[in-house]
């Protein structure tokens, strides 16, 4: 039996959709109902309440904005994989609290470490996964376009939000007492605010590296699938 209802024809200049061009249509709603689903999932049997909301505040306010703003500002595919991937680091870590996450004791205890390095990787992906998002917005909103000050104020933005971020983590610190200690998860790292923002900083420099090609051509893609 045909597909086509039998009393509309199609168009002559209709063109079938690459199965790559539909996988990727789709991955936003599949990336967005994933990470959902884990915050979700997150929340049951959280190990500190207070901590799990903390960490994961981050993704119940981007979550929603992206979702709302998909039609009037899309993001590129790169940036979208690349925001579910921080958004499951996020959620993982306001579970367990950063200091007890069971894959970071792992490592912690294969590479006789001194702490569970996961708190540090968090903050890898702090400016890792920004640096993108902060290039994209540029590109597109900024007369920056091919400008050599494009990657060092990408990464100048990521340090800016982790020093913010180090002085929200002062903030719970000074309300909360004791209380905020799993939310700083310093582990007794008298260091450990240098550090985080070191590590930004290392993660917005490898980003940027690494993937500008990469979103260049994602970016492209979206431009082309914007005059379809």
């Amino acid at each position: 039996m045909s597909a086509i209802h039998p009393t509309v024809s199609p168009s002559p200049d209709a063109r079938p959709v690459p199965p790559q061009a539909a996988v990727g249509r789709r991955l936003p709603a599949v990336l967005a109902v994933t990470v959902a689903a884990a915050l979700g999932m997150s929340a049951w049997g959280a190990k500190d309440p207070t901590t799990w909301l903390l960490e994961t505040v981050w993704v119940m306010v981007g979550l929603p904005l992206a979702v709302l703003l998909r039609r009037r500002f899309p993001l590129s595919g790169l940036l979208i994989v690349l925001l579910a991937a921080h958004a499951l680091v996020l959620i993982v870590g306001g579970h367990y609290t950063y200091a007890e996450v069971p894959a970071g004791d792992w490592v912690r205890d294969r590479f006789a470490l001194e702490r569970n390095p996961y708190d540090r990787f968090g903050h890898l992906m702090q400016g890792f996964v920004p640096a993108i998002l902060v290039r994209e917005l540029l590109l597109r909103t900024s007369p920056l376009r091919g400008s050599r000050w494009l990657a060092p104020l990408a990464v100048c933005a990521c340090l800016a939000f982790s020093a913010v971020f180090e002085m929200l983590e002062w903030a719970a610190a000074v309300i909360g007492g004791q209380a905020a200690d799993a939310f700083l998860a310093t582990q007794g790292d008298v260091w450990d605010t240098q550090w985080d923002m070191f590590c930004a900083l290392i993660g917005a420099t490898c980003s940027l590296l690494l993937l500008s090609r990469l979103h260049d051509r994602s970016l492209t893609r979206l431009a082309l699938a914007g005059r379809d």
